[in-house]
C-alpha cells in the first residue's frame, strides 16, 4: 500500500487516545498494510501503532523477529487491531527508542511476560502469550493507542534519559 510518514513529538495525535474500531474493512485492512509497509522500510522498526502515521484509531502491528534481541523468542508479524493486554507478569527494565522520539533512548520497567487478546486483519480474535523483548515491543505500541510515549514512563528524567548518538 504505502509507506507513511511517522509523526513526531510534540505532534498532539500521539497523546490521543485512539478510537475503538467497530469493524475490520477495508480501510482497517490498508491502515494496516501501511503500518507493515512503513515499519519495514524503516529498517530498524519493530513496531508502528496508527497513531505514529497520523491515523487516531486503535491499531498497531508488531514484529520483533529480526531484531537480534528477539530472533529467538517471537511470534512473527504481529496485526493488531483493538489490543489490550489481560495478563501481566515479572518486570523487565530495558533501553527504549520511537521513531516518535528520534532524538532520545530511555529506560523503561514493563512486564516481562504478557497475554494480548486482539483481532486481526481477518475478523478473527486471537489471544498471544508474549515474553521478552517482544513482550516489551507490544506494550510500548499499546502505550501509543493510549496516547502515551515511553517518555512518559521514565522514571528519572535526570538519570534514565539518553540523547542518541548521530550516525
Amino acid at each position: 500500500m504505502a509507506v507513511r510518514t511517522i509523526r513526531v513529538y510534540p505532534d498532539p495525535i500521539l497523546k490521543q487516545v485512539a478510537e475503538l474500531i467497530e469493524e475490520i474493512d477495508a480501510g482497517v485492512v490498508e491502515v494496516i498494510q501501511d503500518l507493515v509497509d512503513t515499519m519495514v522500510d524503516a529498517g530498524h522498526s519493530v513496531g508502528v501503532a496508527a497513531p505514529q502515521i497520523g491515523i487516531s484509531r486503535r491499531v498497531v502491528v508488531v514484529d520483533v523477529s529480526q531484531s537480534k534481541l528477539g530472533r529467538d523468542n517471537n511470534h512473527g508479524l504481529l496485526e493488531m487491531v483493538n489490543p489490550e493486554i489481560i495478563e501481566k507478569s515479572g518486570n523487565k527494565t530495558m533501553r527504549e527508542g520511537c521513531m516518535s522520539v528520534p532524538d532520545y533512548t530511555g529506560n523503561v520497567d514493563r512486564a516481562e511476560r504478557i497475554v494480548v487478546e486482539f483481532v486481526d486483519r481477518t475478523g478473527r480474535l486471537r489471544f498471544v502469550e508474549a515474553s521478552g523483548f517482544e513482550a516489551v515491543a507490544i506494550q510500548h505500541e499499546i502505550d501509543h493507542l493510549d496516547g502515551l510515549l515511553f517518555l512518559d514512563r521514565v522514571s528519572s528524567l535526570k538519570t534514565d534519559l539518553f540523547r542518541r548518538k548521530s550516525k
